[in-house]
């Protein structure tokens, strides 16, 4: 049977979107990079899908994997092309939605010209729980990476995200730095390393080096940790404009045990059918 599925995009983290609402859908590492890859799949950042929620405090369950076959906690730009996906495909009939991740419940807004608004929750700032090996809180830690000292901060939006200041994000060492920032061994999870040029009180630029997938040209998550990380560290006030190399995301924090908001884009880009035996 052919698997029919939808491909997304916000600010070009593009996504393999699927219905295991209307048929139940088995997902396995295997099937991931398979659908995941751009030469021999349909290709994507993550493969998305849509399952009935668990519990009656969700409207639908939410579940993500990066393009390694990886299933991650929490995807902001995912998120976002949910909601538009359920919508847009007749599964919910409201603008407003609560969808079960792996690690909480997320609220959604859908408004006009494509634009999503997401609760993305309170961020976690306890190392424990981030994980992140270190032995007390602070808003800036030392990172020993080889021979180099640099000065990080840490955040988790259901997802680890280091965020490193870097006066020109144009010239930063994506390439070279990422890989060895998410295999530090003081993230047991791994963590998604988040290059921040701080350009106003409420402007900022960021390009985000991703967990079992590489620099994407988007990532919300990284977004809400970045502008986290500068209001703690007195670089921001509570909204700031991140532009990626996708695009802007709007980003509002009010204070410790507050939600992070996010608004950005939500985008269809065409539907098809694989052919079976080709995932």
């Amino acid at each position: 049977m052919s698997l029919a599925f939808t491909k997304m995009q916000g600010l070009g983290n593009d996504f393999v979107v699927l219905d295991g609402i209307s048929r139940p859908l088995t997902m396995t590492p295997e099937r991931v990079r398979r659908l995941a890859d751009r030469r021999y799949g349909i290709g994507c950042d993550q493969v998305l899908l849509a399952e009935p929620a668990h519990g009656s405090e969700a409207d639908f369950r939410y579940r993500i994997w990066n393009a390694d076959g990886g299933e991650v906690e929490h995807c902001g730009n995912g998120v976002r092309c949910m909601a538009r996906f359920l919508r847009d495909q007749g599964l919910s009939a409201t603008d407003r939605m609560t969808l079960e991740t792996m690690n909480g419940i997320t609220r959604v807004e859908l408004g006009e010209d494509d634009m999503v608004r997401v609760d993305m929750g309170a961020p976690v700032l306890t190392p424990s729980d981030i994980p992140f090996r270190v032995p007390e809180r602070q808003t800036l830690y030392p990172l020993t990476l080889q021979e180099q000292r640099l000065q990080v901060a840490v955040v988790s939006m259901g997802n680890p995200h280091l965020v490193l200041r870097v006066d020109d994000v144009d010239a930063a060492p994506v390439a070279s730095l990422g890989p060895l920032l998410e295999a530090h061994p003081d993230f047991p999870n791994r963590v998604n390393a988040g290059f921040l040029e701080v350009q106003d009180r409420d402007q900022a630029r960021l390009r985000v080096y991703e967990r079992g997938v590489g620099e994407t040209l988007a990532c919300g998550t990284g977004a809400c940790a970045a502008v986290v990380a500068g209001v703690l560290n007195g670089w921001f006030d509570a909204r700031v404009s991140v532009d990626l190399p996708g695009g802007r995301l709007v980003i509002h924090w009010a204070d410790e045990g507050e939600p992070v908001w996010m608004t950005g884009p939500a985008v269809p880009v065409f539907e098809g059918r694989l052919a079976a035996g080709a995932e």
